[in-house]
């Protein structure tokens, strides 16, 4: 089969075709729930599925690229066409999709001398090596190869970056060098130059809006006067960050911008049709003067919500693409009314766990650090740490206490402690920079957080830690040991010492930073909700996968458990509790709490 570009419409073996897909990120699905999110797609009436490709996850370290599990896009890009449904990859390098770092390794950028999305040969050099391991994934699959891939985009909302057309040229060059042969996109806002400082005359320029469909149609058409007109991504909802409100769209008002673009003879790529999760450490920032992390839910408010069931966006969005496509008839249980879920063995109740077993992270240390001396604190980068958590300590003797400063930035959370007393907190957010120590001798202890690297803007690629040195009333610190915790995954001797670990029947609060185990009993291992209620601020596991973070100042008070996490019978949950817990109860509920949805 082929795929072109026509003088107006996109064509399929040379006949008229107009794409309806949805956007689903293979890296926030369980691999066992891909081809299940996929087959909704096709019930919603959808002909495609469109993804990115994010580099840092294959590639976390230089000279390692995976392509296994959760990141077997290959078998993702099969299920797909297994489904008879086409494909849209988007490998960036970019991507955003508030995704840690934007997609970019952050090893890439570890000595400062590497350019950022622009004609900088080490990049570029770095970008090629990537391409070239994509190459026997993506080049057998396209469509002239009997395959699902359709079309393929260079780089991701250029023109609000930059505007450097021999990035670009280079660019597409190399992804046809690799073999890719199928119709190359552009992606930008139609709003002011975006369009064209995004894109070249060789890729076919399509926009990214939500609303107001009509005007932002006239906009691309100013800049692509022939061809098809397509928004390859149709924001349908957004995305959440921590200490907002979850953001929600009205189905109705989505669904009539959706029929605005199709009557106008558009196609359309659905951003988010499901969402997912930001498993692990994954998630991204902004920071546009305030930095700002993404929340561990990817709901989006999208067609099919974080736990895969339709939503009333789903119903409204099938029934106008039922007006210009045919579309599959719904099974029972997915009729608007219905549950949204398929029968299970067993009711779903809430299931409570108390977590029994608790351990400070002092204790686990010897399973959890490997320590390197310094004389002023190492960035994460140069750690070897793309993500989580870094242990600085250093002896101090403050008869009269002090005052700590971190020279320039605080990246991004740090708990501070002296002889194992806590202090208080640095917040990048709040533009922390100092905090009086008490009187005392003995180690100083800095906990840092990397919340999550910006994805957005010129701050993409910056290191994370303390940036900048510490000082004491202006004396700096010297003579560091430093290490990254290993917590994604709990390391196996970690997991037995907290199992050993004497159990408890002592109600009271758990001051942390603390690890506490509990276990649980299933009859049904479907999708599930980890709510820690009392709880402050840490992360959480589940039979050893970590689901990511958790935060009471929400918006989100629940963690997705996906189905396949779980087992019928015994199950084990792990937390990592930064401050302390009002009490040692958490519960795996039936259904998510996602928070208010207001301002």
């Amino acid at each position: 089969m082929r795929f072109a570009i026509g003088d107006t419409d996109f064509l399929l073996d040379g006949e008229p075709h107009r794409v309806l897909s949805g956007a689903i990120h293979y890296f926030r699905v369980h691999p066992d729930l891909w081809a299940d999110r996929i087959h909704k797609a096709r019930l919603m009436g959808l002909n495609t599925i469109e993804t990115y490709v994010a580099w840092n996850a294959h590639a976390p370290s230089p000279g390692v690229f995976d392509l296994t599990g959760g990141l077997d896009l290959g078998r993702f890009l099969d299920l797909v066409a297994a489904e008879g449904m086409h494909a849209i990859v988007r490998p960036g390098p970019y991507i955003c999709a508030e995704w840690t770092n934007g997609g970019l390794p952050y090893w890439l950028f570890t000595d400062g001398t590497v350019g950022v999305r622009r004609d900088e040969p080490q990049f570029l050099a770095a970008v090629q090596d990537y391409l070239e391991a994509l190459a026997p994934v993506l080049v057998p699959r396209q469509i002239d190869h009997g395959g699902p891939i359709v079309l393929v985009q260079v780089e991701n909302e250029y023109g609000a970056y930059g505007s450097d057309p021999v990035y670009l040229t280079k660019l597409e060059q190399m992804h046809r060098d690799i073999g890719l042969t199928v119709p190359f996109t552009s992606v930008d806002q139609p709003m002011g130059t975006m369009l064209e400082d995004g894109s070249l005359p060789s890729l076919h320029k399509t926009g990214s809006f939500g609303s107001r469909s009509a005007s932002r149609l006239e906009r691309l058409r100013q800049a692509q006067p022939t061809g098809p007109l397509m928004c390859s991504e149709f924001w349908d909802g957004w995305f959440d960050s921590w200490g907002e409100h979850h953001h929600t769209t009205s189905a109705a008002a989505s669904a009539e911008d959706l029929d605005v673009l199709l009557a106008a003879g558009g196609s359309v790529n659905i951003y988010m049709f499901h969402g997912g999760t930001n498993f692990g450490f994954t998630n991204g920032a902004n920071d546009k003067g305030v930095y700002r992390p993404i929340a561990t839910s990817y709901d989006y408010d999208a067609p099919l919500d974080e736990a895969g069931r339709p939503t009333s966006k789903f119903h409204a969005f099938r029934a106008v693409i039922e007006r210009y496509a045919p579309v599959p008839e719904l099974p029972e249980w997915m009729q608007p009314g219905g549950s949204g879920l398929e029968a299970r063995r067993t009711p779903a109740t809430d299931v409570a766990v108390r977590l029994d077993r608790s351990t400070a992270m002092g204790t686990l240390l010897p399973h959890l650090a490997s320590w390197t001396t310094h004389d002023t604190p190492p960035t994460f980068d140069a750690l070897g740490a793309a993500s989580g958590f870094v242990l600085y300590r250093t002896e101090v003797d403050l008869p009269a206490g002090g005052v700590l400063t971190v020279g320039e930035e605080v990246r991004d959370r740090v708990l501070v402690s002296i002889a194992g007393r806590p202090v208080g907190v640095l917040e990048r957010e709040h533009h922390d920079r100092a905090i009086a120590l008490p009187p005392g001798t003995g180690t100083l202890e800095l906990l840092v957080e990397d919340q999550g690297r910006v994805d957005y803007g010129p701050r993409i690629g910056e290191p994370k830690g303390l940036i900048g040195g510490v000082r004491i009333d202006g004396a700096l610190l010297e003579r560091w040991t430093a290490s990254p915790l290993a917590l994604d995954p709990l390391p196996d001797a970690a997991l037995e010492a907290l199992r050993e670990s004497a159990p408890t029947d002592d109600p009271h609060v758990l001051a942390g930073p603390v690890f506490a185990l509990g276990t649980f009993d299933l009859a049904d291992a479907g999708d599930r909700y980890l709510s820690l209620p009392g709880f402050r601020k840490g992360v959480a596991w589940v039979n050893g996968f970590c689901l990511g973070r958790y935060w009471s100042r929400g918006p989100q008070h629940t963690l997705a458990v996906p189905g396949p996490v779980l087992r019928a019978g015994r199950n084990e949950v792990v937390v990592f509790e930064l401050h302390a817990a009002a009490s040692r109860s958490v519960c795996l509920r039936v259904e998510p709490d996602l928070g208010h949805t207001e301002a």
